[in-house]
């Protein structure tokens, strides 16, 4: 089995050994012919050569823009849904009382209000709550986790009273 074609076909008797070495010869002759045809394609058209090379280029660099692209996109649509399941998690419900007074903030030129007790008011004044657009809905929040919003995009944040952290200059 591990005998090649030309020795099986020697014992046979279907070929002779003057048959075997002009087949020799054939073979080694065409791979120098195949050689030579290679080396002459390169060195006439070097020019084909480097505008295949800038066509790949170009290709990989259009993949590597592309694949970037949709990073970005895919980044966008987790930090979308972080900032969801953290409002979710920490929305202050508020149920409709008597005593509610109205919280005026601005969105887009509108002036809009947010019905809640005067203390929660106080709080997003000082920065200890905030209020955040999820999905056009408004939601009051605390300030933690209205941080980790402003971490993943701050355009969520509608109202947000940050205090600025001391810097000492001395």
């Amino acid at each position: 089995m591990g005998e090649s074609l030309q020795d099986q076909l020697l014992k046979a008797g279907l070929a002779n050994e003057k048959q075997a070495k002009n087949a020799r010869k054939e073979k080694r002759v065409s791979r120098k012919n195949k050689k030579g045809k290679k080396k002459q394609q390169e060195q006439k058209a070097p020019e084909e050569n480097s505008i295949a090379r800038e066509e790949r280029l170009a290709y990989e660099a259009r993949n590597r823009e592309l694949n970037r692209q949709r990073n970005e996109e895919k980044k966008q649509r987790e930090n979308a849904a972080q900032i969801r399941q953290i409002v979710l998690k920490n929305k202050v419900v508020l149920e409709p009382r008597d005593d509610d007074e109205p919280y005026h903030y601005v969105v887009k030129k509108r002036i809009k209000k947010f019905f809640m007790p005067a203390k929660l008011a106080d709080q997003v004044s000082n920065g200890g709550m905030a209020i955040v657009n999820l999905d056009g809905q408004f939601e009051l929040v605390p300030a933690d986790a209205a941080r980790k919003i402003a971490q993943r995009n701050p355009k969520c944040l509608v109202v947000f009273h940050e205090e600025p952290e001391n810097e000492d200059n001395g």
